[in-house]
């Protein structure tokens, strides 16, 4: 089954739907429920009998992931709260809802913080409703223009965005479309849990195949930090999908396994991609390295470090992109992230002449390792983007994704993404092992490689990897209200003790002992 999305002409932006039965008003709450969850609100307008709660109940299934999950009416209770692993979903029904006081009587500001919040009759609460909302009307299709040979069960649903979700309602429109054109207009829509970024992933499902809906609106520029410029372009952070589809393309064009772009908007930020599939390179409750994948990783590593990159990838016709450096101002800017989020958060805040030493520190042992020969850092290289292809041969096992954030770097920077995977704990048995065949490699296709040279840069980038880490993860949960990232500090702070103990980093071992507590640097 498919929908008709028809655009409507006019500010607020509102599309029309004609849902025939209810089998269509549950795939357009399906679809809904892939584009807007936690802290978003839905307002579900229409007559008695118009199907509201129908929808709702349909929607909150979608949102479940379970069709089977019941939905009764809260028309009584007024309130009905559910947690799902996505998140929390709020259903109200305000029809018996008389005075304003009642709404705060039942914790009316507090609903949406960490809820979608669905709401039938949003008209007892008009002056209380989120500015950006979605807003649901819902006709019965008989004797509307839309309802000629229409069974009774038919019902016409026009969209209208609000505040900020016009943006999103027009994005959902042109995702349609290019869902439409790569032939999936079919699709089951399945809701992916994506990674720490505001890019969102939706699996596209037909019976004999599947895609990927990747939504990755451009990011605003944040505040400035220094030099006038955001944390995002100070460290070369993507900021559109421009950079996601130049580092597609050539690591396709370098023979790997990319997924194929199937149709883009490269403006609004929408690409429908091959599906790699599920399999990853980890296995087991917890998660744990499955060697022979993370091998193959590395393999993949050493033969695109072996090769002449270019450093100007094509995005699309009269459209290039150049790789930014990675340099010693993007590392020191990513390195502050421990000063100010993770340090503050143990209890240890630093002062000016601190701060200064440690940054000439670092600069001093990132000036031999950034005098080497810069090659592609896909620079998030490790298990939850590396999607295992058994069918596939060779370099090709290795499915890619997540590499918008390229630079020119070191070699070292995604070897010791992988090593030291942030999302799993890595031996320093299979450690050692993954370094030393990484260097094997590279030493049967250039006998000049420098073993010595390298493994200080691998101790280096480790360090400077992990460093970053700690200070994203706490600021995912301070900032962010994501405390899961907590739970993988201890590991991170193992890894960093590993790097500071090569015999090379003794300056920068001696700060990090004076500065953090010791139980964080026991490997």
């Amino acid at each position: 089954m498919t929908l008709a999305i028809e655009r409507l002409p006019g500010r607020p932006v509102a599309c029309r739907v004609v849902l025939p039965d209810l089998a269509a008003t549950t795939l357009l709450a399906g679809l809904l429920a892939t584009w807007f969850g936690p802290k978003d609100t839905i307002a579900l307008r229409g007559d008695l009998g118009a199907g509201k709660t129908e929808f709702a109940r349909a929607l909150v299934r979608a949102f479940a992931e379970d069709p089977a999950v019941d939905v009764p009416s809260p028309t009584f209770p007024i309130l009905i709260s559910y947690d799902f692993p996505r998140g929390r979903v709020v259903h109200a029904d305000l029809y018996r809802i008389l005075e304003t006081e009642e709404l705060y009587e039942l914790g009316w500001d507090e609903l949406r913080e960490d809820a979608l919040l669905l709401v039938e009759w949003p008209d007892r609460a008009e002056d209380s409703l989120p500015a950006d909302r979605l807003e649901v009307e819902l006709f019965i299709a008989a004797g509307t223009p839309f309802g000629e040979g229409l069974g009774p069960e038919a019902r016409v649903a026009v969209l209208t965005g609000i505040g900020s979700v016009e943006a999103r309602l027009d994005r959902f429109q042109i995702a349609d479309a290019l869902i439409e054109q790569s032939g999936f207009a079919a699709a089951r829509r399945v809701f992916l849990q994506g990674d720490a970024s505001s890019r969102s992933y939706t699996r596209l499902v037909l019976p004999e195949r599947s895609a990927i809906l990747m939504n990755a609106p451009r990011q605003p520029d944040g505040p400035a930090l220094r030099r006038g410029l955001p944390y995002s372009q100070l460290v070369h952070l993507a900021e559109d999908v421009k950079p996601f589809v130049a580092m597609d393309r050539a690591l396709l064009a370098q023979g790997l396994s990319a997924p194929v772009i199937h149709s883009a908007d490269l403006e609004a930020g929408l690409l429908v991609l091959e599906d790699l599939g599920r399999e990853g390179v980890v296995a087991g409750s917890p998660p744990a390295p499955i060697p022979e994948r993370y091998e193959a990783a590395v393999e993949v590593l050493a033969a695109l470090h072996g090769r002449n990159l270019p450093q100007t990838l094509h995005v699309a016709p009269r459209v290039e992109r150049a790789l930014p450096p990675y340099d010693a101002a993007a590392m020191l800017c990513e390195i502050d992230l421990m000063l100010d989020w993770y340090l503050p958060s143990r209890g240890i805040r630093l002062d000016g002449v601190v701060r200064e030493e440690f940054h000439l520190l670092w600069r001093s042992a990132l000036n031999p390792v950034l005098a080497e020969p810069a090659t592609w850092v896909l620079r998030d290289f490790h298990s939850p983007n590396l999607i295992w292809l058994p069918h596939r041969e060779g370099l090709q096992r290795v499915g890619l994704i997540d590499f918008q954030d390229a630079v020119l770097g070191p070699a070292a920077y995604d070897v010791a993404s992988l090593a030291q995977d942030a999302r799993v704990d890595v031996s320093e048995e299979l450690e050692l092992h993954l370094v030393g065949h990484y260097v094997r490699l590279r030493r049967a296709a250039d006998p000049t490689f420098d073993v010595r040279g390298f493994a200080r840069s691998y101790a280096l980038m480790g360090a400077q990897r992990a460093s970053k880490i700690l200070g994203i993860f706490t600021r995912l949960n301070e900032r962010d209200g994501k405390p899961h990232y907590l739970k993988h500090l201890p590991r991170i702070r193992r890894y960093l003790a590993r790097c500071l103990g090569h015999q090379d980093l003794g300056s920068l071992r001696m700060w990090y002992e004076a500065v953090l507590p010791s139980r964080d640097l026991s490997a």
